[in-house]
Formats: C-alpha cells, structure tokens, sequence
C-alpha cells in the first residue's frame, strides 16, 4: 500500500522563505516513505542550506517540482488538504488529521492528493486554504500552537504513515468501502467550474459585481464540503450550460456533455 499509494501524495510547501525548511521537509518526507515534493514561488530554491538541512534526502530535493501558482501546484490533484493553525471565518469544517489520513490513502488508491503547506511567517493566505477542498489542523496546545513548517511536514507525514500501516494491519483496501468507486474531480477542473459559476450567476444579476468574493467563498465551502465526483462536475457544468445558452437544445440532458 505505502509503495502504491505514497506516490500519489504530493507535499505542497508554497511562498517557503528559507530553503533550510526545505531540506528539513524533504528529510521529515523521506523518514515516512513521502517522496514527492511541489514548491510554490519558493525564495531561495535550489540552495545549498536546503541541502545541507536534508540530511542525505537529496533525491526529493533533486526532483522537486518548482511551480509559480498554488493552482498549478494542485493541477490533477482530486484531494488537496490546507494545513492552518488559525481559525478561518468562511473556510471548510476543519477535519480531524487522522480521520483526513484514511480519507486522503482511499483517494491515492487511484487519485493524487495534495498536502498543503504555507508561508513560516503567515501560514496559507485565507485565498490559498479556498482553493484547497479540506482544512485540517494539527491539534497543539492552544496557548503556543505554532510548529516549525518541518516539524508540521513530520508530524503530518507520521500520521499518513501511521494510518497506512494500521489499515495494512487490519488487511484492508480502503477506510471507506465505497472508496474504489468514486472517481473524484481534479482540483484544476473544480476550478473551471467555480469560474464558470461565478461567471453565469453575475450575468444573472444575483452576485453583487462589487462584492462577489463572500458568496464566492461560501459556495467553495459548499461544493468543497461535498467532495464532487467527476460525473456530478459534469453535470453541474451542463446545467450552467444550458442557464447561459436559455436552455436552447438542451431540454432533459442531464449528462453534463
């Protein structure tokens, strides 16, 4: 299971700003059988202090992924997962981390998930945690709550470890028995969607043009609480179609083509 699915799991380190976080992420990864890294605008990268800090995890470092965008970063990912320590006032329902590990194995069975990571300093902008479908926090002591980025990579990554070598224990496939039939949507075709909804409900009249991010929001938190399947995003596509287009021609399909 680890050697099939840990593959699939991609860490997500975005706007990183020392490159020792880097090499101390990549070796926390190593240590749990994680291997593939994804960094977004990253301020020093490649670096020798990444190197140095990654204790030998060279070939993490060496295939590590530079993107300029956290969508891009996500792109083919069906589960990505923001890691915060703050409260988020419209964000998703914060998921327990183990609970999330057996929910993130089921989706690797056949789908890559993103693990997200953000700045030391600020943490993930409240615009990055939107574009992710799962919130999930670590459970520190409320008074001191905030990890070195490495130490929260560690952590993270020994609960997915954790979690995998119990369900092999148990002689299981999946947390969810219903897991193997779901075909989850890509984060980068969610996204098509949200813009398209967002652009045929403001055609509409129905989103104030001047104040479209809070609705906006509160329907990423919807759909994102649902976890859409690759049909139902198709058919949510094909209704906004036949809305834009006055239902011409399109009267009872409900296949989303």
């Amino acid at each position: 299971m680890i050697a099939e699915r840990f593959p699939r799991i991609r860490v997500v380190l975005s706007r990183t700003s020392h490159p020792g976080n880097i090499g101390s992420a990549a070796r926390a990864m190593k240590t749990m059988g994680l291997s593939t890294l994804v960094l977004v605008s990253p301020a020093n990268f490649p670096d020798k202090m990444a190197r140095v800090m990654s204790s030998g995890a060279f070939d993490i470092l060496d295939r590590a992924r530079v993107c300029g965008s956290l969508e891009e970063a996500l792109e083919g990912a069906a589960l990505a997962v923001a890691f915060t320590a703050r409260q988020r006032d419209l964000s998703h329902e914060p998921a327990d981390i183990r609970d999330l590990a057996c929910e993130a194995l089921d989706v690797a069975a056949g789908q890559d998930v993103a693990l997200v990571f953000g700045n030391e300093t600020a943490g993930l902008t409240n615009e990055e945690v939107m574009l992710c479908n799962r919130l999930a926090h670590i459970p520190a002591e409320a008074s001191y709550s905030s990890l070195n980025l490495a130490a929260a990579v560690q952590v993270v990554a020994y609960e997915f470890r954790r979690a995998a070598l119990a369900l092999m224990q148990a002689g299981g496939d999946a947390c969810d028995a219903s897991a193997g039939t779901i075909e989850r949507a890509p984060m980068d075709d969610v996204e098509r969607f949200y813009e398209h909804l967002e652009a045929s409900i403001l055609r509409s009249g129905f989103l104030d043009p001047k104040q479209p991010r809070r609705l906006m929001e509160r329907m990423r938190r919807l759909f994102g609480r649902a976890g859409l399947e690759r049909e139902e995003l198709n058919i949510l596509r094909g209704m906004l179609r036949a809305w834009d287009e006055g239902g011409k021609g399109l009267k009872g399909r409900t296949d989303g083509s």
